[in-house]
């Protein structure tokens, strides 16, 4: 992908750490996340993606260190921060159905008491439309597949309309055809000025779905374009093992196919 032009940044950590007693997640953290960029988020398990994922989503204070959002400082959540789990953090035995679940995205306008109106389920069967999935509005969410799940998730977080979208692991354990349509979706918000981050143990998706990629093992090891951090060194400095772990020709040569 060609990396959008810069404009003015949405989203600046400086300095930040987080600690868990006396283990540190993340240490000494400097990033800014602009407009029109989607940058996936790389590193091993325990890497600290999804600490990450969570200060910037005003869900987890930082131990040290400060998040910016348009300027200001950030003391929690924020409506124009829309952040997708992972799949395994949902309990998707819960008896609701697919349109409910995308419905979600507007509890906090409505009273508890206050059905959804006709304008609300026509914006999300649009949504559900968006991400394959309007014929399956009303089956039970039980039912679904994996990569039935995430579009699910993905409807929800469209239905939020919010500046900035975190997906945590949007890619792990989904068909491709899935994974076709996350992508799709992330670049037409990245096209309207929508700040995109997903998280992803997947090198090659990283590589080939983003314009920027951070290589994260509790500090950044690398932050750029895949030109220049798809290195052997940034790569066993980030994941370790050795360079056979890591087939960088065809990894190149995939992301100038795409």
């Amino acid at each position: 992908m060609t990396a959008p032009e810069k404009s003015a940044t949405r989203i600046e950590t400086q300095d930040l750490s987080v600690h868990f007693e006396d283990r540190s997640a993340l240490n000494a953290i400097d990033l800014s996340l602009s407009p029109g960029e989607i940058v996936a988020l790389v590193g091993p398990n325990g890497a600290g993606k999804s600490t990450l994922m969570r200060v910037l989503a005003g869900m987890l204070p930082p131990s040290h260190g400060r998040v910016l959002v348009d300027g200001q400082a950030s003391h929690g959540p924020n409506a124009c921060i829309i952040y997708v789990p992972q799949r395994s953090a949902v309990d998707w035995t819960f008896p609701i159905d697919v349109t409910e679940v995308v419905l979600l995205a507007r509890r906090k306008a409505r009273s508890r008491l206050l059905p959804y109106g006709g304008a609300d389920r026509e914006a999300a069967l649009r949504v559900l439309t968006s991400v394959g999935m309007e014929p399956f509005a009303h089956v039970q969410i039980s039912r679904l597949s994996g990569g039935q799940q995430q579009r699910v998730f993905l409807a929800r977080a469209l239905l939020q309309n919010g500046d900035v979208y975190l997906l945590d692991e949007p890619f792990t354990g989904v068909d491709v055809p899935t994974q076709d349509v996350v992508v799709e979706v992330l670049r037409e918000l990245a096209s309207r000025g929508k700040t995109i981050v997903f998280a992803t143990h997947d090198l090659h998706q990283a590589f080939t779905s983003s314009n920027r990629v951070i290589l994260l093992n509790r500090t950044i090891i690398a932050d750029g374009p895949t030109s220049e951090v798809a290195t052997d060194a940034n790569l066993r400095a980030t994941f370790g093992g050795t360079s056979s772990m890591f087939d960088l020709v065809d990894l190149m040569n995939g992301t100038a196919q795409r």
